[in-house]
């Protein structure tokens, strides 16, 4: 059987993290529809009919054009809640300011009173409390 499956799916795509995410999406609708969502279960029903259609399809290069588009937006997403978890980290120990000229970010560390900030960027100079 596994001999079969091999031969089936020689010169198919397969999956990939695009698929994933299709199936994963399809599972969610699924359950939003067991608690009445009828329209979720369309959408659940034409999500596994597109991860399939990808994962069954001769024409690899598209298919890989597809993943790399998700990879991309994937990252973007992710980079933004690291960058996010990042200044929640640092807030314990820093005061993150704005240039005031420039909207340049400064880090600026806590307990210091009210001290002189002067932009790296710009070089403006405006007073702070730490």
């Amino acid at each position: 059987m596994r001999e079969k499956m091999q031969r089936f799916m020689w010169g198919r795509y397969g999956t990939d993290r695009f698929n994933q995410f299709l199936m994963v999406c399809a599972m969610v609708c699924l359950l939003i529809s067991f608690f009445g969502g009828g329209v979720f279960y369309l959408v659940a029903t034409a999500v596994m009919v597109y991860a399939y259609f990808r994962m069954f399809s001769r024409n690899v290069s598209k298919r890989t054009l597809e993943n790399q588009w998700y990879l991309k937006k994937e990252m973007k997403v992710r980079s933004f809640f690291l960058k996010k978890k990042k200044e929640l980290l640092q807030s314990k120990e820093y005061h993150i300011y704005k240039c005031p000229k420039c909207k340049q970010k400064i880090r600026v560390p806590r307990g210091k009173g009210r001290i002189a900030i002067s932009c790296r960027k710009c070089g403006n100079e405006f007073i702070k409390r730490s």
